[in-house]
């Protein structure tokens, strides 16, 4: 394989060869079905405690209180590293901390089928939230590197398509599984066999990792406590972590609780729940991929970027507003419908909220923004499975979760439009 860098070196001068980058090479798509790749990994072993949880409630013993404390577990750890996982990120390069963390969500995943009890889930879905947390800030960081500004609205939509198919294929195809193998067996082969992954992505592991590299790409690192005030300070900042928030707080909503929603709620069987509980994250994957292509192609015709990335995430959380009169409707066919253009709007939205941080913030400050993006929209994680889950024990109903979950989404609006600045790199080390 030839030897590509990560478009991340000092420009070359007359007596050193100009360095081949990422962003020149083909190479980049490749590395791009990778990232695509990790996250479908990712997203379904995630959600495959959603999916098992009709099927292993009861050999457990769990409360919807309690398997809605497993579901929200996994974020406590998940938001607790996000701001570290962009430091190593900016640090060392996207490729060997995300290797490193792969490989530890696997296994957390492969062993929740031995889980005996609750503390027992508990504490795998923590581990499996340390390894994830790498995810989105290596990611959203190899994007920046790997990609000029016109291409990176398209390629966070392919990336980010990973999780809604992988959402959506453990949903279908995790129902089957389960019926015929147990979900003991189910944890297990869907935590082992992702471990392959690796395999073509030791073939990136330098990228970005030399120490020159790491040098010129990141710079000093805010590590004085005035640094970090400054920073938390900024409106900008605080935009993308409240907008990120509702966001958060809309899909792990429907990350944690469709599946049983639809058995629950509306009484589909295991078989109808299956089709019907991809067909929304299907509806998301369009619109994400649509809406990273369109914001491309209105950057290319001279909009501007930060100020085009803002107006279709806000277009995005408006429709996810749809959300809260699904769990009023009657019709369950009407309620599903809903359901899946609500989520289609958080699709909008979603290539969106993840390229803004790569065009507000300075380059060598992407994955630790990143990560501060992603506490807030992991916030919405840690309460969205747990709150729900007491609502509907409380009320038992999902009526009033779903209105609660489209008031937060409508509270992302103004902070993604007027918190967020419309310059580029506005977020810098000095500020």
């Amino acid at each position: 394989m030839t030897s590509v860098q990560l478009n991340t070196f000092p420009a070359p001068t007359a007596s050193t060869p100009a360095p081949r980058v990422l962003s020149d090479s083909p190479q980049r798509w490749r590395f791009l079905a990778l990232l695509f790749l990790a996250l479908f990994i990712g997203y379904a072993n995630r959600g495959a405690l959603s999916v098992a949880a009709p099927f292993m409630s009861e050999d457990l013993g769990l409360s919807k209180l309690g398997l809605g404390l497993a579901m929200s577990a996994f974020y406590w750890s998940y938001t607790l590293m996000q701001v570290p996982a962009g430091w190593a990120v900016d640090r060392f390069g996207p490729a060997r901390p995300y290797a490193i963390g792969f490989i530890g969500w696997s296994l957390a995943s492969a062993m929740t089928g031995m889980a005996s009890g609750l503390r027992a889930l508990i504490g795998l879905r923590v581990a499996g939230g340390v390894g994830q947390s790498i995810s989105f800030p290596a990611t959203t960081r190899a994007v920046a590197d790997a990609f000029h500004p016109h291409e990176r609205g398209t390629a966070s939509g392919i990336y980010l398509n990973g999780s809604r198919l992988g959402a959506a294929a453990i949903t279908w195809g995790g129902v089957y599984f389960l019926a015929n193998h147990g979900w003991k067996q189910f944890f297990v082969v869907t935590g082992l066999i992702p471990l392959l992954w690796l395999l073509p992505w030791m073939k990136f592991i330098n990228f970005g990792n030399s120490k020159s590299a790491s040098t010129v790409r990141s710079g000093p690192y805010p590590s004085d406590s005035q640094s970090w005030k400054n920073l938390l300070r900024h409106r900008t900042i605080l935009g993308l972590f409240l907008g990120g928030f509702a966001y958060g707080y809309g899909w792990y909503v429907f990350v944690s609780w469709l599946p049983s929603y639809l058995v629950m709620e509306r009484h589909f069987a295991p078989k109808e729940m299956a089709i019907l509980g991809s067909m929304p994250f299907l509806m998301m994957a369009v619109t994400s991929l649509f809406s990273g292509m369109f914001g491309d192609w209105l950057v290319r015709r001279g909009f501007r970027e930060t100020r085009t990335q803002k107006a279709l995430a806000v277009v995005g959380l408006a429709v996810g507003c749809l959300i809260a009169p699904a769990g009023f409707v009657t019709d369950r066919t009407t309620a599903v419908l809903l359901l899946t253009i609500s989520l289609g709007g958080l699709g909008i939205t979603s290539p969106q909220m993840w390229t803004l941080p790569i065009s507000t913030s300075e380059h060598r400050m992407v994955g630790t923004v990143t990560g501060i993006q992603n506490v807030g929209c992991n916030l919405g994680g840690i309460i969205a499975p747990a709150l729900t889950g007491l609502l509907v024990q409380s009320t038992g109903s999902f009526s009033l979760a779903l209105a609660m979950t489209g008031v937060i989404l409508l509270t992302g609006i103004p902070s993604f439009w007027f918190l967020v600045s419309d310059s580029v790199s506005a977020v810098r080390r000095s500020d």
